[in-house]
Formats: C-alpha cells, structure tokens, sequence
C-alpha cells in the first residue's frame, strides 16, 4: 500500500496536533452560519435557549465523534477508506468513500467561498466601505458577475494544495501561524464590538433563554445540526490528521478540547456580530429591535446577506470600521483557509494510502477541486444545491463512523486504545453515546431535513431534481454517487487491502 515517506511523519507537538485540529473545525460557518441560525431560532426574549441546547449537543454528538475518529486514525495510520478497510472489511470500503467523498465534495464549493472572502479582504483594504444597501449590492452582484470568482477559486485551491505539499509538516507549520493569528483577529474585533454604544442590548439577548423555547423540538434539531455541520465531526477530516498522531498525544483530552475550542470561537464570533449589529442598527439607522433581528435573519443568496451585504454597511458607521472591516475578512479567510487545507488532506492522504506520491496526490486532488468547484463559482444556485446536498450528507457520514466503531466492537476497541500519558480515561459513556445516541440522532436529523425539502424548501417541487432544495435532488445525487461506489466496491476494497 503506502510507499510515500510523508505517511512516517507525525505532529511536532501537542500545540501543532491542537492547532491543526481547530484549523478543522474553525471555520466559515463559525462566523456566518452560527450567529444567523441563531437570530432566526431565538424566541421573543432571546437566543440562549438555543446555546443551551447547542451545548449540550456539543458534549452528546460533536466530542463523541471527535474522539472516535482521533482512536480510528491513531490507531490504523490510515485516512478513511484504509481505515475503514482495515477495521471492517473490504465489504465496507464503499462507505469509507462515501464519507471522503462528502468532504471532497464540499471543498469544491468551499473554495469559492475561501475566495470570496479574499476578494472582501481586499475590497475593504483598498476601496471605501459602502454607504447604503445599494452601494453593498453593487460590490456583490459587480464582483460575482466578475471573472474574480474563478481566479479567487483558483488561489484558494492552489494555496491549500501548497500548506499540504509537504504532509503534516506543512499542515502544522501553516496552522501554527493561522490559527493564532485568527483567534488575535477574532478578539481584536470583539473588544471593539463590545464597547460600541448599545452594543450590550445584542450580546444580552444572545445568551437571555426563553425557556419556553426548549419545549420546541426544532430548537433542538437546529442546535444537533449546527453542531453536526460546525465542529467537523463525522466528516472523516480527524480521521486523516490522526493518522499523524503520536503515541503520546492523547485522544479524549484533545478531543474536548477541540471541540469546546470551536465551540468558544462561535460564541466570541456570535458577540462580536450580536453587539456589532445592535449597535449600529439600533443607533445609526434608528432600527427597533424586530428589525435588528430581521436583518440578522435574512440570508440572501447562498447566506451572504449578513455578512457580505450588511457587514460592510455596519463597518462604514463605525469608529474604525475600515480597519475592523480589514480584520473581519481576514479573519473569514483564515477560517475558511484552514479548513479546506483539512478537506485537500482528507483526500490526498486517500491517494497517498494507495501508493500514489504525495506531490502526485495533491496535484490531482488540487486538479478535481478546482474544476469541479467551477460551476459553483460561475453560479449561486449551484453553490447553494452543493451546499445543501452535501451538508445533509454530512449526517451520513457521522452514522458511517459510528457503524465503523459499533461493528468493530466498541468495547473492543477502548480497551485497545493506547492510554496517552495525561490523558483522559476513555469511559463507557462514549460507549453508549456512539451505539445509541449517535446513530438515532443522525438518523432523526436526516429524516428532518429530507421532510423539510418536501414541507418547506421545495413545496410542490419535492420531486424535481433541478430544484435545488428538493427531495429528489438530494437522493438522485447520492444515488449516482453511492451506486457506484458500491458497484465498484470490490475494486475499491481490493485497492486497500492489498
């Protein structure tokens, strides 16, 4: 199998192997999906009722399968097909795969996204902030009907194929500058926000609980979802990172630590953007509360509104706004860089377990990325179809890695796991939480969404496979993609076994 030295390195260190694991897990959606999701599931008094919940799921789904996959990685040396192959059986290559492909699959889209935050770092660095609405419009609709979306595309892919050229070493040198330099940015911009005037009317109704809410069973669902999509568990993206692992890095203690890492970035993120908007809203445009929230609510295409349409307005009426605009896409930038780095090296460690070069793999995955991110930069809709199709199989993928563990033997498989010095004890409770919870939570979440497609997204249209939030899009989709890994699973298998 393996012959590229690049699979006998492993992490420097402790800080290296925790850097590179929040570099996964913090991301764009840590800055514009969390604070949305979270304006649009607060009640009449506030928004904690959600962050209780998404707490709480933070500890039943997001560190479970963390943990999970640090064990797989460290202790097969394999990304997630080798692993799987090993662990299960060639039977079973299929849903190694699927889970790669997931996750490759949304690095086509995400490096658009990477790109536009680049060309917002920019816009902002050398342009004047827009004044209105309209003038914020003008710079979207005039930079995505640009050929800047394809070149920014471009860059992200080339830039994340350059930090994995060199394997883990590289990962870790790049994300012990990213990450540390993200988490200055992100404070930077919060102890501004804060002391904005008003500012402390949106950072209280961010964490004010109307407990009335938690009787809501969408409550819940939202927060399970937000932190299936938000902390990178289940995506088979630790699996690959493991794999670099020492002996003596431990998983259960890092594995927390991760998690509630990211965890802590969404809420700095969520009082920054919270107190921001309040202020400005409230005290510059003269908006009342309902408004403020209506703002924070809408989306816009592909969910840009807030932060491509509104952000740059609320800067313009700021003390310092131009210089928070600057920190604020950079910041973007570096989480969503951070974050595809992790996707690329899902999938060229894929191909480095097959034999194949480091610098080979990375330059077809690069190849694949790019091209097949071109129509979600040439149009939004497509963005927003891929986004939606394989985020739902995002869930998938987490039950895989639990399927992974169950038909292992989750017994089995703690009392193998190596005990890290300092580390943590791996309790029974993660036993229980991957056979039971895990798997029926996945389960429920995925049949939810695939009901809203019908209910909400796609009325009418659920079966119209050009819709791009309908039913049928999502199941002809993984169809193809699943019928043939199983048809060629045998192949697949035998590639990884030999």
């Amino acid at each position: 199998m393996p012959a590229d030295s690049s699979i006998q390195q492993r992490f420097s260190s402790r800080a290296g192997l925790l850097l590179s694991a929040l570099g996964i897990a913090v991301g764009t959606g840590n800055i514009w999906r969390f604070p949305r999701i979270a304006a649009q599931n607060g009640g009449d008094e506030g928004a904690g009722a959600l962050i209780l919940a998404w707490v709480i799921f933070l500890f039943l789904w997001s560190v479970p399968l963390i943990i999970a996959e640090y064990v797989i990685g460290r202790k097969y040396r394999f990304g997630v097909v080798g692993s799987f192959v090993k662990g299960m059986g060639k039977r079973f290559a299929w849903m190694g795969a699927f889970v790669v492909f997931v996750a490759t699959a949304i690095a086509f889209f995400y490096a658009v996204i990477v790109g536009w935050a680049l060309y917002y770092f920019f816009q902002m660095l050398f342009f004047p902030l827009p004044g209105d609405t309209a003038q914020a419009t003008m710079i979207w609709d005039t930079f995505q009907h640009s050929f800047w979306p394809f070149v920014l595309h471009f860059v992200a892919v080339a830039v994340g194929a350059w930090a994995i050229f060199k394997g883990v070493r590289s990962i870790e040198r790049v994300n012990k500058i990213l990450i540390p330099l993200l988490i200055l940015i992100i404070f930077a911009a919060v102890i501004r926000a804060i002391t904005l005037p008003g500012s402390g009317e949106g950072i209280a109704y961010l964490f004010r609980v109307d407990w009335s809410q938690l009787k809501t069973l969408g409550i819940w669902l939202q927060a399970l979802t937000q932190n299936a999509w938000d902390t990178g568990a289940g995506w088979g993206l630790f699996i690959a990172y493991a794999a670099y692992m020492h002996a003596r890095h431990g998983t259960v203690k890092n594995a927390f630590i991760t998690g509630m890492g990211n965890n802590f970035i969404s809420l700095i993120m969520a009082i920054m953007i919270f107190g921001t908007v309040f202020s400005v809203l409230q005290h510059g445009f003269g908006y009342s509360d309902g408004e403020v929230l209506e703002v924070m609510q809408t989306s816009g295409p592909a969910s840009t509104g807030l932060t491509f349409i509104w952000m740059p307005q609320l800067f313009a009426r700021m003390g310092a706004g131009k210089l928070l605009s600057i920190f604020f896409f950079l910041g973007l930038a570096f989480a969503g860089f951070s974050s595809l780095i992790s996707m690329l090296e899902l999938a060229s460690r894929t191909l480095v377990d097959r034999g194949i070069k480091r610098r080979q793999a990375v330059l077809i995955v690069a190849a694949v990325v790019y091209l097949l991110g071109i129509p979600s930069a040439m149009s939004l809709n497509i963005l927003s179809n891929q986004d939606f199709v394989w985020g739902l199989g995002l869930m998938v993928s987490g039950v895989f890695i639990a399927f992974f563990l169950i038909k292992y033997g989750l017994s089995k498989l703690r009392e193998e796991t190596e005990r890290a010095p300092g580390d943590w004890p791996l309790g029974r409770w993660w036993e229980y939480l991957i056979r039971y919870f895990v798997p029926s939570a996945g389960i429920i979440l995925l049949i939810w969404w695939l009901w809203l497609t019908i209910t909400e997204f796609a009325p009418g249209e659920w079966f119209n496979p050009l819709n791009p939030f309908s039913l049928m899009t999502v199941l002809l989709q993984w169809g193809i993609v699943l019928g043939l890994l199983i048809v060629f699973n045998k192949k697949i298998g035998k590639l990884y076994s030999d």
